[in-house]
């Protein structure tokens, strides 16, 4: 595979959401919403939280891309995601989705297997538990916790891809993103990302920006978790040990990044 060039594709991706500031609808879990929105507004695009089923159809079909994760599910939400994937998928808009606790539950598991099989996704995010059930793999998830898989993450990664026909990224210490034959790895992070909740579920957010422009889907998502890793390791360069000042800096980081397109230090092979 030619080697990917990981800043000169981010910084025309950032040029374009600056310019065109795309609608993400975010149909996601009440416990992040405003790190969400925020994270969307830092990278340049614009935020909209739309649930009820009343709606949903509309604002996906308007939107540059849509986000469904499933963190605190319930069955009205089931069926907003339902028809937001349906409306956006017949109107050519790209969906992302963070399978959130998939195999903690059965609930949640059924229910990430059935948001798979209806609604065609551009890239599904998730950690290497969450992905390696939809990929129909052994895996121990402890709440929305990855305890273990049955392979390593880049076999989550390739098989996750082949099974569910779009681009699967798997987060952990290494991101590892596939397509199911192409494979790219994101070294970028820090650990105090684990110390403030919501951050996976920003990270997917800073997909669904990326994809709004369209396809190269591998390359969108593998740029933006080398961006919002980036931004972890230049909020701590500044909060340190400190996770509510850290919350804080992230945010600033993520503006400065994109603003800035001060993008020294990504690590993508």
């Amino acid at each position: 595979m030619e080697e990917f060039d990981c800043r000169a594709f981010l910084e025309d991706r950032l040029r374009w959401v600056a310019a065109r500031k795309p609608l993400v609808h975010h149909i996601t879990n009440y416990v992040v919403k405003n790190e969400t929105a925020n994270a969307t507004l830092c990278l340049g695009a614009l935020p909209v939280m739309a649930h009820a089923l009343e709606e949903v159809e509309e604002m996906a079909s308007q939107a540059g891309a849509l986000l469904i994760n499933m963190g605190t599910p319930y069955p009205d939400l089931e069926k907003a995601m339902l028809a937001a994937g349906r409306a956006a998928n017949r109107a050519g808009v790209p969906v992302v989705f963070d399978p959130v606790g998939a195999g903690a539950t059965s609930y949640r598991t059924r229910l990430a297997r059935k948001l798979v099989e209806e609604i065609r996704f551009a890239v599904v995010r998730g950690n290497a538990a969450e992905m390696a059930v939809l990929a129909g793999m052994e895996a121990e998830i402890r709440g929305v916790e990855s305890i273990s898989t049955g392979g390593d993450a880049e076999a989550v990664a390739r098989s996750a891809a082949s099974r569910l026909g779009c681009v699967a990224a798997v987060t952990g210490k290494v991101d590892v993103i596939s397509d199911g034959s192409r494979v790219l790895h994101v070294g970028n992070g820090h650990h105090m990302l684990a110390k403030v909740t919501g951050t996976g579920c920003m990270a997917t957010t800073c997909i669904a920006v990326m994809a709004s422009a369209g396809e190269p889907f591998l390359e969108a998502a593998a740029a933006a978790l080398a961006l919002f890793g980036l931004a972890g390791e230049r909020a701590a360069e500044v909060a340190g040990e400190r996770p509510g000042s850290f919350h804080v800096e992230l945010y600033n980081a993520l503006y400065g990044l994109s603003t800035r397109l001060d993008l020294e230090g990504l690590r993508v092979t």
